[in-house]
């Protein structure tokens, strides 16, 4: 009769056990599916967009800067033709970028 109580308690412990065997299933592929990595077309566009956007800000201020400083070599007049160009260059591509992101998508 000593056995009796103790294979309830051991019946009873497998079936705690295995439901919450099954609840850490259930939970661990939910997590997989949240952390999968989302490859397909809005990935796509979003890197592509996001390339644009760094290509917009190294063009405009690296392309002001060398227009300003050739100015500056051919005046032969301090470094105020680098400044206001680069500046130029920078206000330029701050707009692009402005324009890239306000733009509807489709």
């Amino acid at each position: 009769m000593s056995d009796e109580p103790e294979a309830q308690d051991q019946r009873g412990e497998d079936a705690r056990l295995a439901a919450l065997d099954e609840r850490l299933k259930t939970v661990r592929e939910r997590e997989e599916m949240r952390n999968k990595p989302n490859a397909g077309a809005q990935t796509d566009e979003s890197y592509r967009l996001g390339n644009r956007v760094l290509a917009e800000l190294i063009a405009g201020i690296g392309g002001g800067a060398f227009i300003g400083w050739t100015i500056d070599q051919l005046i032969g007049r301090g470094h105020w033709g680098l400044l206001v160009v680069m500046g130029l260059g920078t206000f330029a591509a701050f707009r692009n970028i402005i324009r890239i992101s306000t733009r509807r998508s489709e």
